[in-house]
């Protein structure tokens, strides 16, 4: 999925009335400003609230489930290969998240500072914040994808990441 494809997503979902942010590689291209790689998939995350009007815009589109881990993440590919791996997020009245998880009662967690705004193909775009990036990038072997990210952080923020 290239740039112009992702604005034209998160263009069709805002159109289509749901709040979505950009996290995973975009995410961290659209912190830093630049494509700084390429992507297979477009992570996003939305308000679970507002899954049937995600699903229906996308379906619009082409885009057919192909994995469902709900209430975990769900995925929709669409021809050519596109793919958009989407996470349901319970948002509290502070504006803070929470994401299940594979471990029961040990949701993933979105401070309300974790939603920021980034750039991807010159337009400015909901995405996580560099350091819900991070915190997301630890606990596990990272690939050399996850190295390449990580180092786009430290370099345009200054911020330290465990790998």
């Amino acid at each position: 999925m290239d740039a112009d494809e992702v604005v034209r997503v998160l263009d069709l979902l805002r159109r289509a009335g749901a709040e979505v942010w950009v996290g995973g590689g975009w995410g961290i291209d659209a912190l830093v400003g630049r494509r700084t790689r390429d992507h297979r998939d477009l992570d996003l995350m939305h308000r679970q609230e507002q899954e049937p009007a995600v699903v229906a815009a996308l379906a619009g589109a082409g885009f057919v489930e192909s994995l469902d881990l709900r209430p975990v993440r769900f995925v929709v590919t669409a021809p050519g290969g596109r793919e958009i791996d989407l996470h349901p997020l319970v948002f509290a009245r502070d504006g803070s998240a929470v994401q299940a998880s594979g471990e029961a009662g040990r949701p993933f967690v979105y401070p309300a500072s974790a939603f920021v705004t980034g750039t991807v193909g010159g337009t400015a775009v909901p995405c996580l914040s560099a350091e819900q990036q991070v915190f997301f990038h630890q606990g596990y072997e990272p690939s050399e994808r996850d190295r390449h990210d990580m180092a786009q952080l430290r370099w345009v923020f200054g911020i330290a990441t465990h790998f």
